[in-house]
């Protein structure tokens, strides 16, 4: 395990959907970008994206099978696309390990010719974080379930983790989150003031290279604030567990009505030299 990161999904994270209001998202566009250079001077083989847009079997963490990934985004006549590789052999591991933990888990098989479809929630993660890497890395997509405890999120991780391990390959984890969706009173959530509050909790546990204080949020700060990034930040918790990584919160803005933050995690080791890179808390200021 080589590198891990919390990424965004918001259209306005992809520069071709944002020309008309280039100052929204631009703190978020520049991070992704950051991140996507340290991660492809690492060449990774393969990048493990949890997606909380991606295909669902309810009740259970979802891993699809495929010998390919793509899927295009659309706004007006910008169009962006994306195709990878799948790195099933990994996937499917990921699978046994968290089964073997007591995990409900289902793999989903795609057919020769029919690849997985890449939603929001893994291709602007991936555009960043390896659409443009040469060479191509493989990718493995995982959609949480939120009918499960939360540290089951962190046994999920320690699968990934262990999983990755055993590969031998170089292998990143993207946690795609976006944070409370209750910003702005026009949003289609409504105004909520936990929406903020759920995101200063969010970041300062990121800041402080603490996630487990996520395992302790207060349900009321999740059902009002409306975020996605809880459930995928608890896998990372658990591969951080795993293999322990030194955390920079790189960014966090509200540029329409949902929170968007950025963070890298470099394994301890490969990380000495940056020391003092965990981050602060962000102002919450668009």
């Amino acid at each position: 395990m080589i590198f891990a990161c919390i990424a965004p999904h918001g259209g306005e994270c992809l520069p071709e959907f944002a020309r008309e209001h280039p100052e929204r998202a631009a703190r978020t566009r520049a991070a992704m970008a950051e991140m996507g250079r340290r991660l492809e001077a690492l060449r990774p083989d393969v990048v493990v994206v949890a997606n909380p847009h991606g295909l669902a079997v309810p009740g259970a963490f979802t891993v699809p099978l495929g010998a390919a990934a793509a899927g295009h985004l659309a706004e007006g006549e910008a169009v962006v696309t994306a195709a990878f590789p799948m790195d099933v052999d990994l996937a499917w591991t990921i699978a046994e390990e968290a089964a073997a933990r007591g995990l409900p888990v289902a793999p989903v098989f795609f057919p020769p010719g029919a690849p997985v479809p890449l939603d929001w929630g893994a291709l602007i993660p991936l555009y960043y974080l390896g659409r443009s890497f040469d060479p191509l890395p493989r990718v493995v997509l995982i959609t949480p379930t939120r009918e499960v405890p939360l540290e089951a999120q962190v046994a999920l991780g320690h699968a990934v983790a262990e999983a990755a391990e055993a590969s031998g390959r170089r292998v990143a984890f993207v946690a795609s989150a976006d944070q409370g969706h209750c910003h702005h009173p026009e949003g289609p959530y409504g105004y909520d003031e936990k929406s903020a509050e759920y995101d200063r909790f969010f970041c300062e546990a990121v800041a402080a290279g603490d996630l487990a204080r996520l395992l302790k949020v207060d349900p009321e700060l999740v059902e009002r604030g409306k975020p996605d990034s809880l459930w995928q930040a608890l896998i990372l918790h658990g591969v951080l567990e795993r293999v322990p990584m030194r955390g920079e919160l790189l960014s966090y803005e509200v540029p329409t009505y949902f929170g968007m933050a950025c963070a890298a995690y470099t394994p301890v080791g490969a990380a000495e030299e940056g020391a003092g890179t965990e981050g602060t808390a962000p102002d919450g200021r668009s």
